[in-house]
């Protein structure tokens, strides 16, 4: 199967926790509107992943849970692997480890931890998911979680993350965003994120349809008046773009569900994508786009 043929794989990204029943009546929202992943975030100020997913599990069938993504720079190796096997092994085999090297120097700095160059972060990342996989990989582990392999995904946007990524990950993503040193996020064009597709692909070589190629939308919009809502949309997001390079956008998807759906098949036909995010925030919306390309 090559990753245009690829089965479309859906995630919502959540972050608000009000309290305990809000959050389980969420996670069987989110398994009832036909999202196939339920992620949570690792910054500051959200909820812990590993608790959250374990409680949403309590609630669920069948939804995969995965972390989009753990920040590297927060973790002990060693440790992290006790709670992943332990988070797979209390969900009934459900986890996908999402990692990255973190981005954001305040949250390095509020945890009083040193915020290292781009590639020391990298570096410690490679340590980290050679570890944790020793680690799990090793049968006289304990605990074992109750996967034989849990999925491995790593998503960044440089050189070397890319290439990290397509060497070990079952998953790659794409953030179709760039960072500035301090952690401030500006949207790529999409002849950029195409780039980096490319890069990763060749990357991984004979991997490249092995693996499953995932997208963070940043932005879901949908709606009657496609051009009108996309002009508002472009001065608040890039405007630094042209209005017709922000409707091309991969990561703003905007206009009826329909016209959404084909967006996003022309996106795995062209670059391989089939793995899709979004936000919380367009949870109940973007279901609508679930339902036809369900069809």
């Amino acid at each position: 199967m090559t990753s245009a043929e690829r089965p479309f794989r859906f995630g919502v990204n959540l972050i608000t926790v009000a309290d305990r029943q809000s959050w389980l009546d969420g996670a069987r929202q989110v398994e009832d509107l036909g999202y196939d992943i339920l992620l949570v975030p690792d910054h500051l100020g959200f909820p812990s992943p590993f608790p959250a997913l374990v409680a949403a599990a309590g609630v669920t069938d069948h939804i995969r849970l995965g972390t989009c993504v753990l920040n590297a720079g927060f973790y002990n190796p060693t440790i992290l692997a006790r709670d992943v096997a332990t988070a797979d092994l209390t969900t009934d085999g459900r986890i996908e480890l999402g990692l990255g090297t973190g981005y954001v120097r305040a949250e390095f700095e509020k945890a009083g931890l040193p915020f290292e160059s781009a590639g020391k972060r990298v570096a410690h990342l490679r340590t980290i998911v050679e570890t944790v996989y020793g680690h799990l990989d090793d049968y006289s582990y304990a605990p074992r979680p109750t996967q034989s392999h849990v999925p491995l995904f790593l998503a960044g946007n440089g050189d070397k993350m890319l290439r990290l990524a397509a060497e070990r990950a079952d998953i790659v993503g794409f953030t179709g965003a760039s960072t500035d040193r301090d952690g401030t996020m500006s949207l790529n064009s999409a002849a950029d994120l195409e780039e980096r597709v490319r890069f990763a692909r060749d990357a991984a070589g004979a991997r490249a349809d092995d693996i499953e190629w995932n997208l963070l939308v940043q932005k879901v919009v949908v709606t009657e008046d496609r051009e009108q809502r996309t002009a508002e949309l472009h001065a608040e997001y890039a405007p630094g773009l042209s209005v017709e390079e922000f409707a091309a956008l991969p990561t703003v998807l905007v206009g009826t569900a329909a016209e959404i759906a084909d967006k996003l098949l022309d996106i795995r036909a062209r670059i391989g994508i089939s793995n899709i995010t979004v936000l919380e925030n367009a949870r109940d919306e973007f279901a609508a786009v679930i339902d036809i390309l369900r069809r």
